[in-house]
């Protein structure tokens, strides 16, 4: 049975942090795209910067409908922004460092390190409206409907990208594009099933 009791006040705490990191998000997938070597990777990080933009806009729509102002300050959300722009600033070093394969390698894990935390985010966001009633529960879970699948795949199929990059920079013959976008992955646990397959697809090619 759903609980009609939570902490108000840290919700919106999750939602300003929430906020900040699909902005943050914004400005990390423009960098990561610089990055990208790969065809297939820069294609997928492309449709993941639309989709990000488009998250974006479900949660300006979600504060309208809850009253909040989407400028507010927090102190989470000023730690929000400095991690983005950390992440940023770590392309940014990788590019001028002149490898573009290396700068890669970095984007793939800041993408990938952004995307834990918005993945939270989103589950978080998802844990609240399964379990409270009314307006602001049914608002949320609209949100969480429309972005939780998309959200998986940012995270686990950039984590997929991220190994068999770095297994192709040891020398090593990967899977590109990786298990978890050829399995179509939207689950932790499809995740390492389509990790534990990679051996089976390399004896196939």
């Amino acid at each position: 049975m759903a609980s009609k009791r939570h902490d108000r006040a840290q919700l919106h705490e999750l939602l300003y942090q929430a906020l900040e990191t699909e902005k943050g998000g914004i400005r990390i997938y423009q960098t990561a795209l610089e990055c990208a070597v790969n065809e297939g990777l820069r294609e997928e990080w492309q449709g993941y910067l639309q989709e990000t933009r488009r998250h974006h806009e479900i949660l300006v729509g979600v504060f309208a409908e809850l009253g909040l102002d989407p400028q507010a300050a927090s102190p989470g959300r000023e730690v929000v922004a400095h991690i983005g722009a950390s992440l940023v600033k770590a392309m940014q070093m990788a590019i001028k460092a002149g490898d573009p394969q290396a700068a890669e390698l970095v984007a793939a894990e800041c993408v990938v390190l952004a995307e834990t935390k918005d993945h939270q985010n989103w589950e978080l966001i998802g844990h609240v409206a399964k379990n409270t009633s009314g307006k602001e529960a049914a608002t949320l879970m609209g949100a969480y409907e429309q972005v939780e699948k998309e959200e998986d795949h940012h995270l686990y199929h950039t984590q997929g990208w991220g190994r068999e990059l770095w297994i192709a920079s040891l020398g090593f013959k990967a899977v590109l594009p990786p298990p978890e976008e050829i399995k179509h992955v939207e689950t932790a646990i499809g995740a390492s099933r389509a990790e534990q397959s990679r051996e089976r697809m390399l004896k196939k090619n």
